[in-house]
């Protein structure tokens, strides 16, 4: 089946941002320093001055990105109620290369996945902006306005947002944060986190800071609600055991369901080349951690699977990173006793 594509000839507001994120993002990605690179190794100063470079303008297809999506079934928009998606992605707002087929594959996937809780990682302005004119189902929280920041998406008739805010990070060199959101879903209270925590092998310390601040909010959370954080925590597990390993309460999603070696690796540039490394490297860079309710109904991890494997027709992938998408399933206090 032909991949569905979202541009047309009357979407001009759509080719302007477009334009104007290559144009922007190639300058600012100038200035953003090598510690800040998504590759966070020794050959990021070589990746950062070939992303420096826009990809020439291409000719939009002719089917619109701002087109009304096709309208779901009842069914669909109440899905499973006690089932949750959630997908956690850095999404490499900062690479303008091959931007258009880029973006056109994740609003494919995030269309089509209908995830109930999206979290990005960098995401810039532009991007965030195409999200709202092609996702209106969505409701759009934001850690910035500027730069490149975390996002996070809750499905409108699956998810009801209560709250939200935003915990900085006093030391960040990089303008990290945590973005935080209370919810109600099906009746249950939950919160769910995302951050990007400081990035490159030099920053440890200030990372494993950052975990501890991101670990304190997670127990501090009412103990009527699950909380599920999802981000690129750019950890190395040494990182990890020497900060004690993961408090009580809290598990990591993937050693839960018995870490599946398929997605061991979410920064893998032994098969994802978008970043030009002198080195292979396979890293867990991208973690969900969870730590269920003590009261009411309890919520387990059922599936993992990473997202955006698929290589484009441009050569590369949607980012250099790969996404991952778990399944929650609820059961009721009264079941789980």
């Amino acid at each position: 089946m032909q991949e569905p594509t979202f541009w047309s000839t009357q979407s001009t507001q759509t080719e302007t941002l477009l334009t104007n994120s290559s144009k922007a993002q190639a300058t600012q990605t100038r200035h953003f320093s090598t510690r800040d690179a998504s590759t966070q190794t020794p050959g990021a100063q070589y990746a950062m001055r070939e992303t420096a470079k826009p990809s020439p303008a291409k000719p939009l297809p002719d089917q619109s990105l701002g087109r009304p999506m096709d309208q779901p079934s009842v069914e669909d928009e109440k899905g499973d109620p006690s089932s949750l998606t959630v997908l956690t992605w850095n999404i490499d707002g900062l690479d303008v290369e091959d931007l258009r087929e880029r973006v056109s594959k994740l609003l494919s996937y995030l269309r089509k996945v209908k995830s109930d809780v999206v979290l990005l990682q960098e995401l810039i302005p532009p991007y965030l902006e195409i999200l709202q004119q092609v996702l209106p189902d969505y409701e759009f929280l934001q850690g910035n306005t500027d730069g490149y920041f975390t996002g996070v998406l809750l499905r409108k008739s699956r998810v009801q947002l209560q709250q939200s805010s935003i915990v900085n990070f006093p030391t960040t060199e990089m303008s990290r944060n945590l973005l935080m959101a209370q919810l109600s879903f099906s009746g249950h209270q939950l919160c769910v986190m995302t951050s990007h925590l400081e990035s490159c092998k030099t920053s440890s310390q200030e990372r494993m800071n950052q975990l501890r601040r991101v670990w304190k909010k997670m127990r501090e959370t009412s103990d009527d609600q699950t909380v599920i954080f999802g981000g690129d925590t750019n950890l190395r597990d040494w990182e990890v055991k020497k900060l004690g390993g993961l408090p009580e309460g809290i598990s990591d999603v993937w050693e839960v369901l018995g870490e599946p070696e398929n997605c061991r690796y979410t920064w893998d540039t032994v098969t994802n080349d978008n970043k030009e490394i002198p080195f292979p490297a396979r890293l867990r860079f991208d973690r969900v951690y969870i730590r269920t309710a003590i009261n009411g109904a309890k919520i387990k991890p059922e599936s993992m699977r990473l997202v955006g494997l698929e290589r484009l027709k441009c050569g590369r992938f949607t980012s250099d990173h790969w996404g991952i998408l778990c399944t929650f399933s609820f059961e009721s206090a009264d079941t789980a006793n």
